[in-house]
């Protein structure tokens, strides 16, 4: 029954603007959302909450299989680990890292895989990640890679984290957005690549509006 679901997957590298996207398109379609990113930086949260090694594989996996994990599509992202918010503190280059460090151990992956097949109910899903239409979902319908340049993804984070209050650096920013491009194309598992069939999107100078539009054209062209 779940491969009769439709998919809409959208991939790309960290700052691309995947989130606002996707759950843009999902309150759009009426459909439901899953934000991969969130599971592995809520993961990644959990470990440094409870002081566990990113390369402890055996109890990574461990949280992984026991983390409850809520997220909604609304316009203001709202993420609950174990029923606290934690938006604010998944959103920091700090969690990211961690995340894509532990991202790379097979087992991890493995435990969070079918907890994100999961979430493939009618009447749809939006999909938002590095390996939706590779690996998690690569029977999706609708399958988008989103991306921008280095620079302009720091920028973005940048202002994105000033406005929250947080004291960051754009230079070291911009450091750790292309260290971290290289760790996810560069894994073994599930390396962020572009999925067959999938619509290339360069953001770079494009608006939000023009991004969400051109992704919703697929709909109509598919």
């Amino acid at each position: 029954m779940t491969g009769r679901v439709p998919v809409f997957a959208i991939d790309g590298p960290s700052g691309a603007g995947k989130g606002t996207v996707s759950r843009a398109i999902a309150r759009r379609l009426d459909w439901h959302f899953l934000d991969s990113g969130a599971i592995y930086r809520a993961v990644a949260f959990a470990a440094s909450r409870d002081g566990v090694a990113p390369e402890d594989e055996a109890s990574v996996v461990a949280l992984a299989k026991n983390i409850e994990l809520q997220f909604s599509s609304a316009e203001i992202a709202c993420i609950k680990l174990d029923g606290v918010e934690v938006t604010d503190q998944l959103q920091t280059e700090t969690c990211g890292n961690i995340a894509s460090r532990i991202a790379v151990l097979p087992a991890v992956r493995l435990a969070l895989l079918q907890k994100q097949r999961d979430f493939r109910r009618l009447p749809g899903l939006v999909a938002d990640g590095r390996d939706m239409g590779t690996i998690v979902f690569p029977d999706a319908q609708y399958k988008v890679f989103l991306t921008a340049s280095a620079a302009v993804r720091a920028e973005r984070r940048y202002k994105q984290l000033i406005e929250k209050g947080l004291d960051v650096n754009l230079t070291s920013l911009t450091r750790e957005i292309e260290e971290r491009d290289r760790r996810d194309q560069s894994r073994t598992e599930a390396p962020l690549r572009v999925a067959e069939g999938s619509r290339l999107i360069d953001s770079s100078a494009m608006s939000i509006s023009e991004v969400i539009e051109t992704c919703l054209s697929l709909l109509t062209t598919a």
